[in-house]
Parts: structure tokens; C-alpha cells; sequence
């Protein structure tokens, strides 16, 4: 029998469904398309309805909930259902038509990014974010690697935590990162940025510095994709970006949004961040005028 993997979220299956799509069979992802289209007719069928309406044999149903760390069918079909009582209402509506005015187009946008930052939330692992801010606070020094949209985060990130005092660098050049991860050593976090988690420029570093002993955490939207592998702790965001939508900006949002709750948490523990905080503030209060 199959090893019933770890529950991979503590709050939203659907969400978690979209996550670990890219990792799943042919037949996994029949039934993955069904749920996700028709959650509450899943929550009612049985293990043969769900196989014969996804076309699939009923093993396929039962490995799929497997992937999401379910004992059993039942299990994950409470799960969904729990969902169900949660879920925001549709946006079907909030398509933007080319006769919508300006105030529509900024109500739909608005409410769109409403719903993106509540997903963001449902997909938390707070246990994860307890030990990314316990491995932060712990390592000798912390590089921040991301390219293309991807470093427009790093850089953010890496801000927020020179701004409390924390050694860091970030490197959004492919041949730095690489160059850099191969230096890193035990005692150094690296923390990855990429959505795909499957871009080779930040794969590649990443698992070097694994292999040179650096603790790893990653930010991605795959939680099966490569980057996760190599990752000690992942920090999962929802994302909607199709190939050809790189660097979305609804991404950036649920990005930044998360990196904003890890950085309040890292700057609640450490003992000198209001300090270094006061400081950075002061060293550029006379820029203004």
C-alpha cells in the first residue's frame, strides 16, 4: 500500500489541489479537473461516481487523495466540503468586459485582489512559517536568490530584513546566484524565490547550496515542483499565472503579502529589530525635504 504522505494544508484543499496540479498524473489530473469544477457533486459521490464522471479507474481517485496527504477518500471529501462552507463568493462576475467603466474595472480588480490575499491566508502552513523564522534568526547569514519578476521580490524581501538588522544580500543575476551558492556554507540560509519553482537558474544554486550544507527555504506557487525539493521549508502562495503571464502582478501581491507576515513575525523575535528599525529610519530622515 502506498505511504500516506504528510497533509499538505491545514485549511484549503481546493486551494492545495491547484498547487501540486503540475505533479500529477494523467489520470490524477482528470480527477483534480472534476473537483475542482464540480466540488460539491465530489462531495456527494462515492469513490466509483467520482472515478466513472473523471473517466478514470477508481485507484486514480484514491492515489489522488493520497498526493494531498489523505488517509482515504472520506477524509478528503470532508475536507472539501468544509471548503465549501468557507468559499468566498463566485467570481465568475468579476471578469473584466470591455464596457465596464473605470469604477467597475477597479471594483472588479479590487475585489479580485480581496479574494487573492484570503487564499494566501487559506494556504498557510504555520508550521512551516515557525520554522522559516526560527532557521532566519538562527543563520550566520542569509542570501536571498530570484530572477526576472522573481528579483523584484528578492529585493523587497531583502529590505525588509536589513531594515531589522539581519546580514543579507540578494542577487538576482543567474551567474552570481550560481556563483554564489557555490561559496555558502553551513550556517548560511538561502532563500529562493521563483512562482514556477522550476526555473532552472534557481534550481540549480539551490540544490548546490544544500549539498554545501545551507539551510534552504523557498517561496514558490508548486509545491511539488523542483525548487521544493531541495527546500527545508516551503512557503506556498496561491498563483492564477498562466505561462505566458510571468510576473503577474496578482502574484506579487500574495508574495509580498506573505513575505510582509513573515518579516512582522522575524521582527517580533529578534531582540534588536526595533533598534536597527529606529536606526535605518534616522540615517534618512534628512533626505527629506
Amino acid at each position: 500500500m502506498a505511504r500516506v504522505g504528510p497533509k499538505l494544508n491545514q485549511s484549503n484543499t481546493l486551494l492545495m489541489i491547484s498547487s501540486i496540479y503540475s505533479s500529477l498524473t494523467k489520470a490524477e489530473k482528470k480527477v483534480a479537473d472534476f473537483v475542482r469544477s464540480n466540488p460539491e457533486e465530489a462531495v456527494l459521490a462515492t469513490v466509483t461516481d467520482l472515478s466513472e464522471q473523471a473517466g478514470v479507474g477508481e485507484t486514480s481517485v484514491i492515489r489522488f487523495c493520497r498526493k494531498l496527504g489523505f488517509r482515504g477518500f472520506h477524509e478528503f471529501k470532508l475536507s472539501v466540503a468544509q471548503d465549501l462552507v468557507d468559499r468566498p463568493p463566485s467570481v465568475s462576475n468579476l471578469e473584466i468586459e470591455e464596457e465596464d467603466d473605470v469604477l467597475t474595472v477597479a471594483r472588479k480588480v479590487t475585489m479580485k485582489h480581496e479574494m487573492l490575499l484570503k487564499n494566501t491566508l487559506d494556504l498557510i502552513n504555520v508550521d512551516n512559517l515557525k520554522k522559516a523564522v526560527d532557521k532566519m534568526l538562527a543563520a550566520d547569514r542569509i542570501f536571498i536568490y530570484g530572477v526576472g519578476s522573481s528579483g523584484i521580490t528578492a529585493l523587497d524581501l531583502h529590505y525588509r530584513l536589513m531594515r531589522i538588522g539581519m546580514s543579507v544580500e540578494a542577487h538576482r543575476d543567474s551567474h552570481i546566484i550560481a556563483m554564489n551558492a557555490a561559496l555558502v556554507k553551513k550556517g548560511d540560509l538561502v532563500f529562493g524565490i521563483s512562482t514556477s519553482g522550476s526555473t532552472r537558474d534557481l534550481v540549480d544554486p539551490v540544490r548546490q547550496a544544500k549539498l554545501n550544507g545551507a539551510d534552504v527555504i523557498c517561496l514558490t506557487s508548486h509545491l511539488r515542483s523542483p525548487i521544493a525539493a531541495y527546500a527545508d521549508t516551503v512557503l506556498l502562495v496561491p498563483s492564477r499565472e498562466m505561462p505566458t503571464e510571468g510576473g503577474a502582478l496578482s502574484t506579487k501581491f500574495s508574495q509580498i503579502h506573505l513575505l510582509n507576515i513573515l518579516t512582522t513575525l522575524l521582527s517580533m523575535k529578534k531582540d534588536s529589530a526595533e533598534e536597527s528599525l529606529e536606526k535605518t529610519a534616522i540615517s534618512v530622515a534628512d533626505k527629506l525635504y
